[in-house]
């Protein structure tokens, strides 16, 4: 057996299914259609009540209460003037004329709750009215659907956009023709007057929608603008605060920094003791500098961004005490529990409160010890901060509210914001002291969380 091969040759680019959904007519049809289908098929007998009107203008809120209900009796009494020009045409058949009347008035009342599939109700009822009634001379409308579908065109137009007004004056259209060739009287067809009119009528009420959302895209802008005026209102004012506080602190703090690095070479001889204090006053003069530009570089950053430097933990800690010992405060710490890696945000915090107890050590019980305890115990972190009796005045925060600063209630803030636990209250021995817990979540519970 021999094997033959057989050589295709390639006839050219073959038209398919993809090539021409590439084509933007194809695309433009689709859309078309998808916005077809969106308007009037999805859903079209949902339920949508039309809300009563506003009272937000200056005339409407002159008017009675009632007056919030005149779109839908207006409507009613569109519907009603729908159903005597159904009744009077039906003169004479009770049956025929009360379901010509039900025709008329039953697409305008279901405007009020369901507009599209009204529309669809009113599309149907037509061609029924026209078989049933005797008017004739005037086709494929006879008078009461007549009134009744422009009324219907007209409520849904201004119940819904712009779009469905369109699709809905187009298949109007498209009915209109068909009755027109299809379903031929000998008598005139009165199809293009009524197109003309509810074109008409559909474009003003269309037009007034488009104007209105106009309207109210540009209230949103100016929402929009008056936030973004209010913000940069609030921005050039915390430039300005911080500008303040640059010219004031930072000046001072400089003073402070360049004096008391001079002050040990004006006097002959000075004691070792002087020195170290001088360098002890600059080496904080100038950390209050660098802590000071940091927060003004906070307060001035338009989007709050937090500081690039690194903020103090509970690793610091040790260099916190060795310079309030420098400082002249007496202060013990002890570490009781594992030692292990915690939020940020308890670290920090927990540094700034051990660092304001023992600053306010420093200002209200001069010449007391101090003891700071950190306890890492399950589900936290559990802080000591207590003072003794003060040598020379004493402490002056008997109270929580007393004094003139604001540091207990910076760390009851702080606190507060961990949804930890804080008490400052007088010791048993004249002192004072600061028992804080801030809660840690374990890591069991936090991957019980994540898979949650």
């Amino acid at each position: 057996m021999t094997e033959t091969t057989h050589t295709q040759t390639n006839p050219g680019p073959k038209p398919t299914g993809d090539g021409l959904s590439r084509r933007p007519e194809f695309r433009l049809a689709m859309d078309a259609l998808a916005g077809l289908r969106e308007d009037l098929f999805d859903d079209p007998f949902a339920h949508r009540p039309l809300p009563p009107g506003n009272r937000t203008g200056r005339i409407a809120r002159r008017l009675p209460r009632c007056a919030v209900w005149t779109p839908h009796a207006m409507v009613g009494a569109a519907g009603l003037l729908a159903a005597l020009v159904a009744f009077a045409d039906s003169w004479g058949q009770e049956l025929v004329a009360l379901a010509m009347a039900f025709l008329g008035l039953g697409p305008v009342l279901l405007t009020l709750v369901r507009p599209v599939g009204a529309f669809w109700f009113s599309m149907a009822a037509t061609p029924i009215v026209a078989t049933v009634g005797h008017t004739w001379s005037q086709w494929p409308w006879l008078p009461s659907s007549f009134v009744t579908h422009l009324v219907v065109l007209t409520v849904v137009a201004a119940r819904t956009r712009p779009r469905t007004a369109a699709w809905m004056w187009a298949l109007t259209a498209a009915y209109a023709v068909f009755a027109e060739v299809f379903l031929g009287s000998q008598n005139s067809t009165n199809s293009v007057s009524f197109l003309f009119i509810s074109a008409l009528a559909l474009l003003v009420v269309s037009m007034r929608q488009v104007r209105r959302a106009a309207e109210q895209e540009v209230t949103a802008q100016q929402t929009v603008t008056a936030h973004e005026r209010s913000r940069r209102t609030l921005l050039e004012e915390r430039t300005t605060i911080a500008r303040e506080l640059h010219d004031v602190v930072a000046h001072h703090m400089s003073v402070v920094a360049i004096q008391a690095e001079a002050a040990p070479y004006r006097v002959e001889n000075p004691p070792e003791e002087l020195t170290k204090a001088f360098a002890t006053i600059r080496e904080n003069a100038v950390a209050a500098l660098n802590e000071l530009r940091r927060v003004l570089g906070v307060v001035r950053a338009e989007d709050h961004e937090a500081p690039d430097a690194p903020q103090p933990t509970l690793a610091d800690l040790d260099g916190l005490l060795a310079n309030v010992r420098e400082a002249g405060l007496s202060v013990d710490n002890a570490v009781v529990g594992a030692v292990r890696e915690l939020p940020q945000g308890v670290e920090l915090s927990a540094y700034r409160i051990v660092q304001e107890a023992l600053s306010n050590t420093l200002r209200h019980a001069p010449g007391a010890s101090a003891r700071v305890e950190i306890a890492y115990v399950l589900g936290g972190l559990s802080l000591w901060i207590v003072n003794g009796r003060a040598a020379e005045v004493s402490f002056v925060k008997s109270t929580p509210t007393q004094g003139a600063g604001q540091g207990l209630t910076g760390m009851r803030e702080r606190v507060s914001m961990l949804g930890g636990e804080m008490t400052a209250a007088p010791a048993a021995d004249g002192g004072y002291e600061v028992r804080v817990f801030l809660p840690v979540a374990s890591a069991t519970e936090e991957n019980g969380a994540g898979e949650a």
